[in-house]
């Protein structure tokens, strides 16, 4: 047994059994459910589903704590939580630091009793300023700014500003009056000429809640689910929504940890591009003068002829004739030849082994991932066969589990790879560390990230055994095995996060490397909103 512990004692280990049954997902795998309640604020969940048929509830929750502080209609509130991007501490900040005036100032809020607009429109008919048009005051409309134009040119003004997608903000049209429309006057003079806008405008009020909101995002799901997920804690994590998808909370794109958003963003493009393979090919071939076709040199010899017919010369890509010696093309000079050109290839060559072997580790482990993603059906038939035998020991939830516990440090695994290409290469941190602490950490670094994959592929291998058909005596072997493994994978992960965030990240003070802290049971799931 104690192979399987990678030098750590039975009795550490054994005794400690992993309450894991959460979930992670790779290229939409998805894991079995996890029923755990996570919790980063004392205040309740830390990530919550906003379904299409709460989202109002949820924007009225934010509004009514404006409303009850400030004694704001609604939507005077919504008009500074817009501004203030729904961020209602903020709004609560500045109003205690610079008062109401300021605060309502900043926003574009104009907030005056119906008393006050009444009296100040004192005639039966007012010229619009816009089209000049005299018209009786019941065709016209003052806004909370005691500007007032006619019913007919405000109409105007906001379908063209919802049409253009800014009606979360419609100003007044006065001359360098900023205040912000009465969404109630937009309503109801939009709906009487175009319905159909004035359901825009609704929408767009209710959707700036996830667009302008840095606490909420919509799930990147495809197709669209049609949920949002709100964070109570830190923007730098991952969330799971309802409908199974697992994601970066902070870059949208799937869950990616321990990468930082920038580093995955660079990864992905690269995998995608094949930007070092066609470097390379730069380097060691020219292109026809002819055709335009890449063409490798195969001899000695500088002449070279492209498919297409075209002879031309290797050291500085021009057209030639047919006639040459060994030493010469005839009629024909390209000046010397230059050193860096050799420079320039190696250099190439260098930079695309090291890429190579980042993105087949890479690839390795997440064809791993898919592949023991299948695993899970086969444990829970073997659950079934040792339920029938009646063993003494009922509970199996171990092999769950270790399953779990294998198929979340597999993804850590998988991504740290990426992390290490950028955090160790020149793209980033070129200027960030000297060459001997570079080494130095590299080889810390790599050292912790063996560990783990060593205590994973045994985890692995425990798992793949035949044990549902094993003797009573040889399943609580294998139980213990699981659970050891479990248990030091888990350490092992939590001390290749703690490498990453103290010792590689935390001294470059690199604010845009943040990374999703390390959850051992996974993934969060979001909770419903009430």
């Amino acid at each position: 047994m104690g192979d399987y512990y990678n030098g750590s004692s039975d009795d550490q280990y054994c005794d400690r059994v992993c309450d894991d049954d959460g979930e992670d997902s790779v290229d939409g795998l998805q894991d079995p459910e996890l029923e755990t309640d996570f919790s980063c604020c004392s205040k309740g969940p830390s990530c919550m589903v906003i379904r299409k048929e709460s989202l109002l509830a949820a924007q009225k929750e934010y509004l009514q704590r404006v409303m009850d502080l400030l004694s704001l209609k609604e939507h005077h509130a919504r008009t500074l939580l817009i501004y203030y991007r729904w961020d209602v501490d903020r709004v609560f900040n500045v109003f205690a630091d610079r008062g109401k005036a300021w605060l309502y100032s900043a926003a574009g809020l104009s907030v005056r009793s119906s008393e006050d607009l009444n009296s100040s429109q004192s005639s039966d008919e007012v010229t619009c300023q816009i089209c000049f048009e005299d018209v009786h005051a019941n065709e016209s409309t003052i806004m909370d700014c005691g500007h007032c134009f006619c019913n007919n040119c405000w109409t105007e003004h906001f379908i063209v500003k919802i049409n253009e997608g800014q009606s979360r903000r419609i100003t007044c049209m006065a001359h360098e009056c900023y205040a912000i429309c009465d969404e109630e006057n937009v309503r109801n003079l939009v709906s009487g000429r175009d319905p159909h806008v004035a359901e825009k405008f609704d929408r767009f009020l209710l959707e700036s809640y996830i667009e302008d909101n840095k606490k909420v995002k919509w799930c990147p799901s495809v197709p669209h689910c049609g949920n949002a997920i709100r964070v109570e804690c830190d923007e730098y994590c991952e969330v799971q929504c309802a409908c199974g998808v697992q994601f970066c909370f902070s870059c949208s794109s799937e869950a990616h940890s321990p990468c930082s958003c920038l580093m995955w963003k660079l990864w992905t493009k690269k995998c995608q591009d094949e930007s070092e393979t066609v470097n390379w090919i730069k380097v060691n071939t020219k292109y026809c003068p002819k055709c335009y076709k890449p063409v490798e040199k195969n001899g000695g010899c500088n002449l070279v002829r492209c498919v297409c017919g075209q002879p031309f010369c290797w050291l500085c890509g021009g057209a030639t004739g047919v006639s040459h010696t060994w030493n010469s093309i005839e009629g024909h000079t390209c000046g010397r030849y230059k050193e860096d050109e050799l420079e320039n290839a190696e250099r190439a060559k260098k930079q695309l082994w090291r890429y190579s072997h980042y993105y087949n580790q890479f690839k390795a482990h997440t064809d791993s991932l898919k592949l023991e993603a299948t695993l899970q059906d086969r444990l829970q038939q073997k659950i079934v066969i040792l339920e029938a035998k009646n063993l003494e020991s009922r509970d199996f939830s171990w092999v769950t589990d270790g399953f779990n516990r294998l198929f979340r440090s597999r993804r850590i695994l998988s991504y740290s790879y990426p992390f290490a290409y950028y955090m160790f290469g020149d793209d980033l941190f070129k200027n960030a560390m000297t060459q001997k602490e570079r080494e130095i950490k590299q080889n810390l670094f790599e050292d912790q990230q063996q560990q783990l994959q060593a205590n994973i592929e045994k985890l692995s291998m425990v798992l793949e055994q035949p044990f549902a058909d094993w003797e009573e005596r040889d399943v609580l072997n294998t139980r213990l095995q699981i659970i050891a493994l479990s248990t030091v994978t888990d350490n092992l992960c939590k001390k290749l996060y703690d490498c990453i965030e103290s010792d590689l990240l935390a001294p470059l003070e690199e604010a845009t490397h943040s990374i999703a802290p390390y959850r051992s049971m996974g993934v969060e799931k979001a909770s419903e909103f009430p």
